[in-house]
């Protein structure tokens, strides 16, 4: 039966709600696919519900291809896996917990690592039971401290997550590349433009992880790419560190006068210097999962920032904050606008340097004292660091870590995200079998998800004009929007005999069939509503005719009602 909008449930909006941030979100609102519930959660409508199956069919199909078989498990998941390999405490203010009437811990799960474990670990024992790839298709919920952008960032959405148990890291390699090529043929018969990167793994940890990311100016990630190939986000680029150089010969450090030059403008103009000749020494603060405050230093080129998503992966799974005015009371001895290094450090704060800071490498930085600096500190003669953090921007220009040219920046939506896990789960749930040996070996995990919900968002962001949207074949809620037009009764009569030509040949439709609705409101809303073809039963059909409408391509013409099922 085709779908009548007479009787479907569905309200169009003519404005934006106010709301609404980007126009994806804008456009799935007016056009009845969702309806907002509370912030960051969305109730799905007859629409929105039709393009979400599709997508997970085509996941469905491909996974099945790659191997992997489905499971469910419940949102709803009790504490103990979670504090056995510490995500109760990692995950921090984004986890929703809970209590049941006995005041047992439960929370809603935002990923199932825990639970595929195991769940293989009370199933299988032997080697002969492995490679296995388990997924679901599942709702993940995370506390956003700021939910944005309609179903691109939400606190409930749905997620593929499959799970990989392999035996040893060859078998977690073939198994990957498995998961991987998988994606590879999902979001190209979904029609999504994406970008494979090298990603960080943040608190999924590790020893691999790849991100697809769908390129867009509305994407929360920044990752770069060379004409060499390279490719990665910029959490993942790995500053290439200079050559070491000799400190021989190198004049001696020299404290200098530097009066009202507490920034690293004001340094510059006064000292007759290059912001790259100068060391900022950065003071972060550091929030465990716990709680737990501490201060770090980072000294970084005078002419770079620090990038906040660089800081939170280096110092994962710590939370990254400047330090505050209550932190800088607490040590006296850091003289704002003027810190440096300095030799045997400053008590309980651990000091860290760029990649680009060398052995031989000569820097005019804070003397902490007030009003003064330190010309000419070498590193490796005058002072040292605890170690690295390469937590200074990514700029256009710089050199890819392969050597593969410089680098551009694009930013992107992440679809997609594949992690090499290794033994961390398995190690911490004691997942072991037996090998061929009758030796207790531990499994090796690998982890693979989509976001199923925001490949909505993604596709309707990509595929839309000023009018509406214009879904893809593949995900279309139907595959042809008829509209019977004007007051004619031979209009809505010659409507249905296409609706039902159509769905003979096992088409899907979409019938406008509202006998009090103006031909301007209907147009209006196919061109809302986003099937890519349309087909109008206007005056035409007194000759016989109706128009065919490509709302991809903007074409519209007249076409024989014999000749009508061919247009598809």
């Amino acid at each position: 039966m085709p779908i009548r909008l007479s009787s479907l449930f569905l309200r169009t909006l003519r404005e934006d709600p106010a709301d609404a941030e980007v126009d994806s979100h804008k456009l799935l609102l007016r056009a009845g696919y969702i309806r907002r519930a509370a912030a960051g959660i969305y109730t799905w409508l007859p629409l929105g519900l039709a393009v979400k199956a599709k997508i997970e069919a085509i996941v469905r199909e491909e996974m099945a291809a790659a191997g992997a078989q489905e499971v469910f498990f419940p949102a709803l998941l009790p504490r103990d896996a979670y504090e056995v390999t510490g995500r109760w405490t990692e995950y921090g203010d984004n986890l929703f917990r809970l209590q049941d009437r006995r005041k047992n811990d439960y929370l809603l799960a935002p990923t199932h690592e825990e639970m595929f474990t195991l769940l293989v670990k009370d199933l299988y024992s032997s080697y002969k039971d492995l490679p296995v790839c388990l997924y679901q298709i599942q709702n993940k919920y995370r506390d956003e401290a700021r939910a944005r952008g309609g179903l691109l960032r939400g606190r409930e959405f749905v997620m593929k997550d499959a799970y990989s148990f392999d035996i040893d890291d060859e078998g977690l390699k073939k198994s990957y590349q498995a998961q991987r090529d998988a994606y590879e043929r999902i979001f190209k018969r979904l029609g999504v433009e994406y970008v494979i990167v090298k990603a960080d793994a943040g608190a999924m940890g590790g020893s691999a992880s790849e991100e697809f990311l769908s390129p867009s100016p509305i994407g929360e990630d920044t990752f770069v790419r060379s004409p060499g190939g390279y490719a990665a986000n910029v959490e993942a680029v790995k500053t290439p560190a200079p050559e070491a150089r000799s400190i021989e010969g190198l004049p001696a450090a020299e404290v200098r006068d530097t009066p009202n030059s507490s920034t690293i403008a004001t340094l510059v103009e006064a000292a007759g210097i290059t912001a790259a000749d100068t060391l900022k020494n950065v003071v972060l603060a550091l929030v465990s999962p716990e709680g737990k405050r501490s201060l770090v230093m980072v000294g970084i080129p005078g002419d770079r920032e620090v990038d906040t998503k660089r800081a939170e992966a280096a110092f994962s799974p710590n939370e990254v904050e400047q330090a505050t005015e209550e932190d800088f009371k607490k040590y006296p001895e850091l003289v704002k606008g003027y810190i440096g290094p300095k030799a045997g450090g400053f008590e309980g704060i651990k000091y860290y340097v760029d990649p680009r800071v060398v052995t031989g490498t000569s820097w005019v930085t804070g003397a902490n004292v007030l009003g003064k600096h330190v010309f000419g500190l070498v590193y490796g003669r005058d002072f040292e660091a605890d170690g690295i953090k390469d937590i200074a921007e990514v700029r256009a220009g710089d050199p890819a870590p392969d050597g593969s040219g410089p680098l551009e920046l694009a930013r992107g939506i992440e679809i997609g995200h594949v992690f090499q896990l290794g033994r961390k789960y398995a190690e911490a749930l004691d997942l072991k079998v037996l090998d061929e040996n009758g030796k207790l070996v531990t499994v090796t995990m690998g982890s693979y998800g989509i976001g199923i919900t925001r490949l909505v968002a993604v596709l309707a962001e990509a595929n839309r004009d000023e009018k509406g949207l214009i879904w893809p074949d593949a995900v279309s809620p139907a595959d042809v929007y008829i509209v019977a037009a004007g007051k004619e009764e031979e209009n809505y009569a010659a409507a249905e005999k296409i609706a039902y030509e159509f769905e003979a040949e096992g088409k899907t439709v979409i019938l406008d069939d509202r006998p009090k609705v103006s031909p301007g409101v209907k147009f209006g809303d196919a061109e809302l509503i986003g099937v890519p073809y349309v087909i109008i039963c206007g005056r035409g059909i007194a000759n016989n005719e109706v128009d065919f409408w490509n709302r991809r391509t903007g074409e519209r013409r007249t076409v024989p009602l014999n000749l009508v099922a061919l247009q598809l």
